[in-house]
């Protein structure tokens, strides 16, 4: 049976609660923490000789898909009625609006270290240990908004100038093309705007969500959550394109065993892009 995916800001009260508890007995089984160290393990970038999988590179949409399908499996096996919420960015958009209240992520780090005092994720509430980290520090922390070097969230037509690219992705399938879906929505830039749509979110939280640690902050999930509804609007606008590469590069090519084609497997999953593309019989969204 279909589930349905929900924009956080509209969440009831009770769906709130659960999907924090859910994420809380996760925590406390040690279960989270296993996503976190998988993420990690994958964060690899352009210099890197081997495969890369999960970021700069084609496969970043189909990999977190999978990967946030997993823990929203692990969250419904806790309970049932719990789904993974978006945050839409372009509309909630101060340091005090939906999801940072104390009832969802709790707020914006203190001053001097940068660490979450409220909400439920807090360190002094007890139920948040880091562990997994790139730091020593044990408490979540943000900067949101990066008040010393402000930065601003991704706009409504930041997004929209990525999905008006009919083209998934293009040669040489890394962080540094211009054209394409997938990079422009990943946020590889350039110039005076190093950092576009998903890779801004991740600058403008800050804190936690620097690096490949980032699953140790929460809303890492909601905001691949609204990573992979771009991915649908996408697909929706462009129907007769699909996921690019279809082919690997070829032994003479510099990403010759380096990226993932459509129908290779992705890993470290079963499973390959091609079967990630329609999820339409597992979730939609509202």
């Amino acid at each position: 049976m279909t589930y349905t995916r929900k924009n956080v800001s509209k969440l009831t009260r009770t769906e709130r609660r659960r999907f924090v508890e859910a994420l809380l007995e996760l925590k406390q089984s040690g279960e989270y923490d296993e996503f976190v160290r998988l993420h990690v393990a994958h964060f690899v970038g352009d210099g890197h000789r081997g495969l890369r999988a999960a970021h700069m590179t084609p496969s970043f949409l189909p990999w977190h898909r999978r990967f946030v399908l997993d823990l929203e499996r692990a969250l419904r096996r806790v309970d049932s009625s719990v789904t993974v919420p978006y945050w839409d960015w372009t509309r909630d958009r101060t340091t005090t609006s939906v999801p940072w209240t104390d009832d969802l992520l709790g707020g914006n780090g203190r001053r001097f270290d940068r660490q979450v005092m409220t909400g439920p994720f807090a360190y002094r509430a007890g139920y948040w240990t880091i562990r997994v980290g790139i730091t020593d520090d044990e408490f979540l922390t943000r900067d949101l908004g990066r008040p010393r070097k402000p930065i601003a969230l991704p706009t409504k037509d930041d997004l929209d100038r990525a999905l008006d690219d009919p083209v998934y992705d293009v040669s040489p399938w890394d962080s540094t093309v211009t054209r394409g879906f997938r990079n422009q929505l990943e946020g590889w830039g350039g110039g005076s705007n190093p950092w576009l749509n998903h890779n801004r979110v991740h600058r403008w939280v800050g804190g936690a969500m620097l690096g490949g640690a980032s699953v140790n902050d929460p809303v890492f999930w909601l905001v691949h959550a609204f990573v992979d509804l771009q991915w649908q609007r996408w697909q929706r606008r462009h129907r007769n394109h699909r996921y690019l590469p279809d082919r690997p590069p070829g032994e003479d090519s510099p990403q010759y065993g380096r990226i993932v084609a459509r129908h290779e497997r992705l890993p470290p999953w079963d499973v390959t892009p091609d079967e990630l593309e329609d999820v339409s019989r597992i979730y939609r969204y509202a």
